[in-house]
């Protein structure tokens, strides 16, 4: 008898750990998608949304910084 119940139990908590990962990779996979679709979507300036959230001036200052690197000027 306590055989049994041992492994009707075994075979629940199995059961239940299935559905439990099966549900959580659903999640996992929507996630992703809303992600994917969060980036594809074009921004006003018709960029990829991406792109957009990096600032241009941001983007010219780290060039300055690398420049002045390379050319071995301390800043």
């Amino acid at each position: 008898m306590p055989f049994t119940t041992a492994a009707v139990l075994a075979a629940a908590t199995l059961v239940g750990l299935a559905i439990l990962a099966r549900t959580a990779l659903t999640a996992w996979n929507g996630w992703l998608d809303l992600q994917r679709a969060h980036l594809a979507r074009p921004s006003e300036n018709g960029t990829g949304h991406a792109l957009g959230m990096i600032d241009l001036s941001d983007i010219k200052e780290r060039l300055r910084k690398l420049e002045a690197i390379a050319a071995g000027v301390d800043l």
